[in-house]
């Protein structure tokens, strides 16, 4: 992992979707961590509206990656999975 303390980019992965939950929550969906790739990648799972909604992709990339990048420049990107 390029030169990054993991527990500490873990902490600030789940802090940033912490912030980021109300408003997917507002719509009726959700959002879980599943992991941190080496290639500092984050992988979450949309829940519920958010899962099956046909705008799903543009919340990850727009909303949630383009947030966590934000809050965290190292983060390489945001995926579904």
């Amino acid at each position: 992992m390029e030169n990054v303390n993991y527990p500490e980019f873990l902490k600030k992965v789940t802090a940033s979707l912490e912030k980021i939950r109300p408003y997917l929550q507002a719509d009726g969906g959700d959002i879980s961590l599943v992991e941190v790739t080496e290639d500092l990648v984050v992988k979450v799972k949309l829940m519920g509206a958010c899962g099956t909604c046909p705008y799903s992709l543009m919340t990850l990339k727009n909303g949630v990656e383009q947030a966590l990048k934000r809050d965290i420049p190292e983060v390489k990107s945001v995926e579904q999975v």
